[in-house]
């Protein structure tokens, strides 16, 4: 397999593990969280480069003591979880900047823990991708209706006798492994596009759980496949066009829905408008 077919591969991947988990990342209002998380992946990046590790491995190490940063700052008095997010959101940054710059010597540029490398992928990485899959398929076969249900409506969740911590525990699992598993391939900064703009798009397009999930996959890849092609064609960096490739559908599904609106609206209108009397 060349270069770019294991890039194609690793996209598909990336974009349908983005779909299902982006889906929740909406559902739970946990963008915020995910931006955060996916800047506590930096400094493990550019730690796992120093260290002569895999890159995944340091990102994971991060990840959880950030995400534990960020649990116990939001307990503060009088702080909330956005608050905390935001701390570490640029504590993260900083922190893998510091560590880029005390080891100038290093052969790999930081921009590619930022950005992403899906045109260079390690085999590892890509099976891993693979495997976090897997995990989130998974999890949604089992207990998908446990964990929409407490996504969507939590009053009811907790009516019906559910625990509510304990899926929201699952939920960011999901969260977190998808970022960090995603990383190499998109980076830590364009990893939130990659996650939120498909399961946007498929939520302005249906109110349908299972139709949602099942659009935000199809978005996901078909992002990664048209930023690969426009990036082969026209040369540009891989990670930047697969973002715009997802923003980009995020805006025709926005467009759709408002034209959808307007005709409905005239519809409707036309309806109840009062006949003319000769």
């Amino acid at each position: 397999m060349d270069y770019f077919s294991l890039a194609l591969l690793t996209g598909a991947l990336v974009g349908l593990l983005s779909g299902l988990v982006g889906v929740l990342v909406l559902l739970r209002q946990r963008a915020f969280y995910t931006v955060a998380l996916t800047h506590a992946t930096f400094p493990g990046g550019v730690f796992a480069a120093v260290a002569g590790i895999n890159i995944v491995v340091g990102a994971s190490i991060f990840s959880l003591l950030l995400v534990a940063l960020m649990a116990a700052l939001s307990r503060v008095p009088r702080q909330g979880k956005q608050v905390a997010a935001g701390i570490v959101l640029s504590f993260g940054y900083a922190l893998g900047m510091l560590f880029a710059s005390l080891n100038r010597g290093q052969s790999v540029r930081v921009d590619s823990y930022l950005t992403g490398s899906i045109l260079a992928m390690n085999p590892t990485n890509v099976w891993l991708l693979g495997g976090a899959l897997v995990v989130v398929a998974l999890v949604y076969a089992l207990f998908g209706k446990e964990l929409l249900f407490s996504s969507f409506d939590t009053r009811g969740f907790r009516a019906a006798g559910f625990r509510e911590g304990t899926w929201d525990l699952v939920a960011l699992a999901l969260i977190t492994l998808t970022v960090v598993v995603a990383m190499p391939a998109i980076g830590s900064i364009l990893a939130i596009a990659m996650i939120a703009a498909p399961a946007a798009a498929a939520r302005l397009l249906t109110k349908r759980i299972g139709w949602m999930l099942a659009l935000a996959c199809a978005f996901g890849v078909t992002a990664a496949v048209v930023g690969l092609q426009v990036s082969r064609s026209l040369s540009f960096a891989a990670g930047g066009s697969m973002a715009l490739a997802a923003v980009a559908i995020f805006v025709v599904a926005l467009c759709a829905k408002a034209i959808t609106q307007r005709f409905a609206q005239g519809v409707s209108h036309r309806a109840s408008a009062p006949g003319i009397v000769g």
